[in-house]
């Protein structure tokens, strides 16, 4: 799949999200402004309630959504019969996107009322869905190949060298210009140590000052645009590729953490939801059919 392709993937997929939202507010917004003692006499009680046509639709396919979200990223993770079948970044994005529009769904087919046991399975869908959120965050932190396995020091060092190489191929550059961008980008690793999230932010910020650099000794060296835009990129790949080899340890010890939180809330919201969908039925309450 190429950037232009990806790009327009995550578009639809975010889209999707907003539009169903949108529609979702827009027919029910008086409903769910209207205080919870109230709602019966709302002229959209009926429709919108729980166990209303469009409530109840909303929990089966927010459920059914999340449950395939689940489902398809563990079989493609795990299953090595699916190893082939698209890389791992893909189908992660697509288990965010349906694990995005799922609790959506779910919190609307609530009306916004929720308790007892079905309140575990919901605060612990929240959960799930922010530490999502974070867990996003950190998997991208640490580098990876197409097949979204972790690259090891060495692999990623050697990306560095490619990416030292590929600067070189660029005549229209003086030596001087070129030993002074690769030392600009070089200098980078190991240069904060303590606080994670200061480190973060202090890189983030002392790299935006190397690119203002880098971008003047382009100009200063008259590049073309199409061999500027190449190097500017080149760049921008080596320090992030710094940012991430000197945080990768922090990094790959908070997925480990992280698991530890996400996978319970998941199991739990999961398990609830299903005692919920059992005992619904059960007491003969049914959808379309």
């Amino acid at each position: 799949m190429s950037k232009t392709v990806h790009r327009l993937f995550i578009l639809i997929l975010v889209l999707i999200v907003a539009a169903i939202l949108a529609y979702v507010l827009y027919i029910g917004l008086s409903f769910y402004q209207t205080g919870i003692s109230e709602r019966f006499f709302h002229p959209d009680y009926k429709m919108l309630k729980p166990s209303g046509i469009l409530g109840h639709g909303f929990g089966i396919f927010g459920s059914a959504f999340m449950l395939i979200g689940v489902l398809i990223y563990m079989l493609r993770k795990r299953i090595r019969t699916f190893f082939r079948l698209g890389q791992l970044k893909y189908w992660l994005e697509f288990h965010i996107f349906l694990c995005t529009l799922g609790p959506i769904l779910v919190l609307y087919h609530t009306s916004f009322k929720f308790g007892g046991i079905v309140a575990i399975s919901f605060w612990s869908m929240v959960a799930v869905f922010l530490s999502g959120i974070i867990g996003r965050f950190i998997y991208i932190q640490i580098p990876r190949n197409m097949d979204g396995r972790e690259l090891s020091l060495s692999e990623i060092n050697a990306m560095k060298n490619t990416d030292d190489a590929n600067l070189d191929q660029f005549q229209s550059l003086s030596a001087e210009s070129h030993q002074e961008i690769r030392n600009l980008t070089q200098k980078k690793i190991g240069i904060y140590h303590g606080n994670l999230l200061t480190s973060y932010f202090k890189t983030y910020f002392e790299d935006k000052r190397t690119l203002n650099r880098i971008k003047g000794i382009v100009k200063t060296n008259k590049v073309s645009p199409a061999e500027s835009k190449k190097i500017i990129g080149l760049a921008k790949d080596e320090l992030s590729l710094n940012r991430k080899i000197d945080r990768l340890t922090s990094m790959q010890n908070l997925l480990k953490y992280w698991h530890v939180v996400h996978l319970p809330f998941a199991f739990v919201m999961l398990i609830v939801m299903i005692i919920h969908v059992v005992i619904t039925i059960m007491f003969g309450s049914r959808w379309l059919f």
